[in-house]
């Protein structure tokens, strides 16, 4: 089992349910103000997750898949773009790729 060292701090629910998170956190995860955190009830209590360690998290995950499958993110994108244009193509009669 893993053993998690934490220092505990206690704070304040103010009106609306808010919470200051304390200077020492803010620096550790680095954290600022209006930076978007994830709140997530579990056994223990409330966990707050830095929405961008969630976003890096999810696209090593997406990377790893690809790279399973022999793909890069970069064929992906391109992929897209290039159904994007049929679709433009078939629905619309657009042609993305004639000059304006």
């Amino acid at each position: 089992m893993k053993e998690h060292t934490r220092e505990r701090k206690l704070v304040r629910v103010q009106e609306k349910g808010q919470v200051t998170l304390p200077t020492e956190v803010r620096k550790r995860f680095g954290l600022k103000k209006g930076d978007l955190v994830a709140v997530s009830s579990t056994e223990d209590g409330i966990l707050i997750t830095p929405q961008e360690v969630i976003a890096q998290r999810a696209l090593y995950q997406l990377g790893e898949i690809l790279k399973e499958r022999g793909l890069s993110l970069d064929e992906l994108i391109e992929s897209g773009r290039e159904i994007r244009g049929e679709l433009l193509k078939e629905q619309y009669g657009i042609d993305p790729d004639a000059d304006s």
